[in-house]
């Protein structure tokens, strides 16, 4: 019975705040500007809804949405079985690397893109033991998964 309960508490905070972050205003998601430092300030806005990647790796967590910033250190090729995907890793702050796999049949490329570039993310987490892997970094329009996005130079990929 407390299993139950205490499942039934877990469901309805991911639930609203999954709620909180769909009715969220347009300008909260960040659209301009180029700045570092936009997903920090979002992140305040989800503490229940998300991990960050550090905590995620350090605690081989997945399917545990994620927000950050990184700088860009390799770009790789297309994934083109099934639906297709930009890669490319991505080391953050800590030293941890972590591979990012785009949509690229949801979202547009970034065709920009490039070796030291910095990048913004929100999207779902996948441990492995290089540092995990980012998806998800898209809209869902089935409209059953969190919409993530990345942020490059100012103009917002989802």
């Amino acid at each position: 019975m407390r299993k139950s309960v205490a499942l039934g508490l877990i469901v309805c905070a991911v639930a609203y705040s999954y709620w909180n972050y769909r009715t969220l205003p347009s300008e909260s998601i960040p659209t301009s500007g180029g700045e570092v430092g936009h997903a920090e300030e979002i992140s305040s806005q989800f503490d229940n809804l998300y991990s960050s990647v550090e905590e995620a790796y350090e605690k081989r967590l997945s399917d545990v949405q994620v927000i950050g910033v990184g700088r860009v250190v390799k770009l790789l090729p297309d994934d083109n079985k099934g639906s297709r995907h930009q890669k490319f890793i991505l080391k953050l702050s800590s030293g941890i690397t972590v591979l990012v796999a785009h949509n690229i049949d949801l979202a547009k490329r970034l065709n920009l893109l490039k070796v030291n570039d910095t990048l913004e993310f929100f999207g779902e987490y996948e441990w492995n033991d290089r540092g995990g892997v980012v998806h998800w970094t898209h809209h869902d329009p089935s409209a059953r998964h969190i919409d993530g996005w990345l942020k490059h130079d100012g103009v917002v990929y989802k």
